[in-house]
């Protein structure tokens, strides 16, 4: 329903009226063809059922309460927007769009690694023009400019470093005898200082070159691994790139697989009525390079044939593997001596066949060793909810205990307020008691005095207390005297 839809809303743009009706019935009739299979209903497509779903659809809105003409444009919007979200959400480790960006840059590093290389070359050419003919890789080259610098400060020291830069000691020594006889310009030390940062420069970009082809190596086996098997990483990423996709290339025929790359040549052979061309990017390939100038053109077909099939294994295979690539590769082998020595080679079939019971077998380890992934991290995301909810109600205990702390200190006062009180009260208590003994006794005659008042009492003690003193006073003096 949503492709339908969307092939609609596509449709509704400027298009011939009888283009868009063909495209119209031909998606109206895979419609019931789908329904036909899944639901077991007979459908009508032609005639005036596509009218009739038009007009539906047309005035939806007004056939529906509660839709407007705007609602439903925005949930037309809307369900373009959805499919073409899905359309872009593939599988990550998938994805071709990065092969195709990592062949571009590849092509694009060569060509300035080149470049630059020969800027260094001729720039310090002018100083030491013997380093040329004795080393000719560029990257070499390049690391020996920036190790030796001044060629009048090589010596017997420096042979170490020249042989660990060109692994092989005689050339190290031929170009410690160049330098001592060389016929070039003597150099400032501000010209050679740039000249070392521009080697550095382009040392750099050599050495990241070589990580992103390991990168698109990864990548290839992990997307298309039967194609990378059967012609290579760098073919393969090139095909991939140039058809646009790696669904794009399993759609094309043999036939445009082979001459993929030249079509420039096919169509100026097409207007001149001359011979079209037998190869295009595959003819970059070892297996043409093997073939005789007779075969190359029947090796070229065959091979095409061969990336055809693995490109169509690995778009829509569910788990990639390199066994049906490396079958493949087989054959072309096989063909490869069938035309050299006539040696009769195996059946498509029977090499399908085991190549179908090994990848059988590949497949359920695959899938064996994902659900054993699968099993690890559930246990993992098992024990990390166990421990987050460990620490929650540890969290969660430390938080009463501190209540109950702040409560206890809470309390504590008014318990030592209360303490307090209470030791006052049986202070006093014990005080009137003391006082009530040492109150004076009753009188003999029996009758009991009326219960004096407490300050009274406290008067009277204090009055006895003073006569005391005084009588004190009075023998102390007599004694005296």
């Amino acid at each position: 329903g949503i492709l339908h839809e969307d092939l609609r809303l596509l449709l509704e743009t400027s298009m011939p009226a009888k283009k868009k009706k063909a495209l119209l019935g031909v998606a109206d009739a895979k419609i019931g063809a789908a329904i036909l299979e899944e639901l077991g209903y007979q459908c009508q497509t032609g005639g005036v059922v596509a009218e009739i779903l038009r007009g539906i659809r047309l005035h939806f809105h007004a056939l529906v309460k509660g839709l407007t003409a705007q609602s439903a444009s925005k949930a037309q919007l809307g369900l373009g927007h959805s499919y073409s979200r899905a359309k872009v959400k593939f599988n990550v480790n998938r994805v071709d769009n990065m092969i195709i960006q990592s062949i571009s840059l590849l092509d694009q590093l060569d060509k300035d690694i080149n470049t630059f290389s020969m800027r260094v070359r001729e720039w310090y050419g002018y100083h030491f023009p013997e380093l040329i003919k004795i080393v000719s890789e560029n990257y070499t080259y390049c690391r020996l400019a920036k190790f030796i610098g001044n060629r009048k400060e090589l010596s017997e020291e420096s042979l170490e470093g020249l042989e660990e830069i060109v692994m092989d000691s005689a050339k190290a020594q031929a170009i410690l005898e160049a330098s001592r006889s060389s016929m070039g310009m003597d150099i400032s030390p501000l010209d050679l200082i740039n000249i070392e940062s521009f080697s550095s420069r382009v040392i750099s970009l050599s050495e990241y070159r070589k990580g992103l082809q390991e990168y698109l190596r990864s990548k290839m086996s992990q997307v298309a691994p039967s194609l990378s098997a059967l012609i290579g990483e760098v073919v393969g990423a090139r095909l991939i790139s140039h058809a646009g996709s790696l669904t794009n290339l399993a759609k094309y025929p043999a036939s445009t697989v082979q001459i993929l790359g030249a079509e420039k040549a096919l169509f100026r052979a097409l207007k001149t009525r001359g011979n079209t061309p037998k190869y295009g990017l595959i003819f970059h390939s070892t297996f043409i390079g093997r073939a005789a100038a007779k075969n190359k053109g029947r090796i070229s077909r065959y091979l095409a044939n061969k990336c055809t099939i693995a490109s169509r294994i690995d778009c829509f295979s569910e788990v990639p593997t390199s066994v049906f690539g490396d079958k493949l590769r087989e054959q072309v082998e096989e063909r490869l001596a069938f035309y050299e020595t006539g040696e009769p080679p195996r059946k498509n079939l029977e090499v399908m066949k085991e190549a179908v019971v090994e990848a059988s077998e590949v497949v359920a380890e695959v899938k064996r060793k994902l659900e054993k992934k699968e099993k690890k991290k559930k246990k993992r995301e098992k024990e990390k909810m166990r421990e987050k909810r460990r620490l929650e109600a540890l969290a969660a205990a430390a938080e009463e205990n501190s209540v109950l702390e702040t409560e206890e200190n809470d309390t504590e006062p008014k318990k030592k307020k209360k303490k307090k009180q209470q030791q006052q009260e049986l202070e006093l208590e014990a005080e009137s008691e003391q006082e009530m003994e040492a109150a004076p006794e009753p009188e003999e005659n029996g009758l009991e005095e009326e219960a004096l008042p407490k300050k009274k009492r406290k008067l009277v003690v204090e009055a006895d207390q003073e006569e005391k003193k005084k009588k004190k006073k009075k023998k102390k003096a007599v004694a005296r005297d």
